[in-house]
């Protein structure tokens, strides 16, 4: 699965970079989408990969923290990606005339810009606080990679100033996004009740597997962050991270 993700998305960012009539904003951030994509995987699956060759399940304080920092860090920016491109959808279909004027380069590289900077700083604000917790000398993960959100659980620290942080900034990061994203396809979809038939199907062709990826990504991540403080047992947050990582292997870590 780790190659099948890593190669596909290395095609397309050949495929559009090769291609001079792709270079187009929805291809521009279809490229930056991919390239998150690989690192995203990439941060986890390495690891889980030498655990399993070495029948080890063992990962130090820092590469731990070093993968919760990349992990919420590209995850974001898939976050942010999704929302430009459901923006971008936005005005190619309901404003076609004035689109290459609205999404002209300069705002397509500082909407990708902004994602990372604002990802940069949010995970970062996480690791801080992590750095301020203690963990036992050797700390079971009920999890197949160090995630925030179990850090704190298995933390022997105080960590409810830390948890409400973590929620209020997931919130904030996931809210503005998400909004963005319904606002956008309700103004398609109103739109599209204008169009003809020919136009309709074009139209939603465009738009059809970005919202299958919007919905199987904020849903499972979605999934994770709300029910991991009301359920008992990690198993629901470790099936469901499998759907948005791509991971099929799921062991506990041991954090030392």
């Amino acid at each position: 699965m780790y190659l099948v993700t890593v190669h596909g998305n290395l095609l397309i960012i050949l495929a559009v970079s090769s291609e001079s009539h792709l270079h187009t904003p929805m291809y521009f951030f279809l490229t930056n989408l991919s390239f998150v994509d690989i690192c995203f995987t990439s941060t986890t699956v390495p690891k889980m990969l030498v655990n399993i060759h070495s029948q080890s399940k063992g990962i130090s304080y820092i590469h731990c923290f070093t993968q919760v920092y990349f992990f919420m860090f590209f995850a974001g920016i898939d976050d942010f990606l999704l929302t430009v491109m459901a923006f971008d959808r936005f005005v190619a279909i309901c404003h076609p005339l004035n689109y290459t004027v609205i999404m002209n380069p300069q705002l397509c590289v500082l909407l990708v810009l902004m994602s990372w900077i604002i990802m940069f700083c949010f995970s970062l604000i996480h690791v801080v606080l992590l750095k301020q917790l203690t963990f036992s000398i050797v700390t079971e993960i009920p999890h197949f990679f160090c995630e925030v959100a179990q850090l704190y659980k298995v933390s022997s620290s105080d960590t409810l100033i830390s948890i409400i942080v973590m929620y209020v900034s997931t919130a904030l990061v996931v809210v503005f996004p998400v909004t963005g994203i319904l606002y956008s396809y309700s103004q398609i979809v109103s739109t599209l009740m204008r169009m003809s038939s020919v136009n309709k199907y074009k139209a939603f062709s465009t738009c059809g597997s970005h919202l299958c990826v919007v919905s199987l990504f904020y849903g499972t991540a979605l999934g994770v962050y709300l029910s991991s403080a009301v359920t008992r047992s990690p198993q629901g947050s470790t099936i469901a991270s499998v759907m948005y990582t791509g991971h099929p292997h799921a062991e506990p870590l041991h954090l030392a």
